[in-house]
């Protein structure tokens, strides 16, 4: 009988160890988990490239590609003269080298279930390889324009809501104008200003 009431004693004790393991565990590794989803996250959307270079001391891939050759000078800054939606800009925004090209502003209605209409006004800067692509994007920007819009008049909403709307807009926007610009190549789509209304 003594045994009987030590194993009694024992196994209340032992049901709560487990849940305390349980617990443990959960607190320990959860955490661990979500940091290490974050920092994978992180490294495969490019987030953590500039850290990356701070900590190994190189230059971003993208400053590398900016920065002038030694004895060479810096890009102009922008031409004024240019209308405002079709201006390029260098220099001073993003790095030395780097060229944008200004789209005009671009104002559609977006597909919606009901009878009320929203409307989506967005204004977007392409960043170019280089300064002769500049007139490849002037003699095309209608079709830039015509892709831009015939998108942008299907999307719901709700695809533009949250960060991965974000991502998802600009992909397939920089995928239409390069498409439009071919063999030129356009690097990279910025919004400049985005209202839904």
């Amino acid at each position: 009988m003594a045994e009987e009431q030590d194993f009694e004693g024992d196994e209340p004790e032992f049901e709560g160890g487990g849940g305390g393991k349980k617990k443990l565990l959960l607190m320990v590794v959860l955490p661990i988990l979500l940091i290490l989803g974050g920092a994978a996250a992180a490294y495969f959307t490019g987030l953590a490239d500039p850290l990356l270079a701070m900590i190994s001391g190189e230059a971003a891939p993208e400053e590398q590609a900016a920065a002038p050759a030694e004895g060479e000078h810096a890009a102009p800054a922008a031409d004024h003269a240019k209308p405002a939606e079709a201006a390029p800009a260098a220099g001073a925004d993003s790095g030395v080298g780097a060229v944008f090209y200004e789209m005009p502003e671009m104002l559609v209605n977006i597909n919606t279930a009901g009878r009320t209409r929203n409307f989506l006004k967005i204004k977007v800067s392409l960043e170019l390889t280089s300064e002769a692509d500049i007139a490849r994007i002037d003699n095309v920007l209608p079709r830039i324009v015509d892709n831009f819009q015939v998108y942008l008049r299907e999307l719901r909403l709700e695809d533009l809501q949250g960060a991965a709307g974000m991502y998802r807009l600009r992909e397939e926007l920089l995928n239409r104008v390069n498409a439009a610009v071919r063999p030129s190549q356009v690097k990279d789509v910025l919004f400049k200003d985005m209202i839904v209304q």
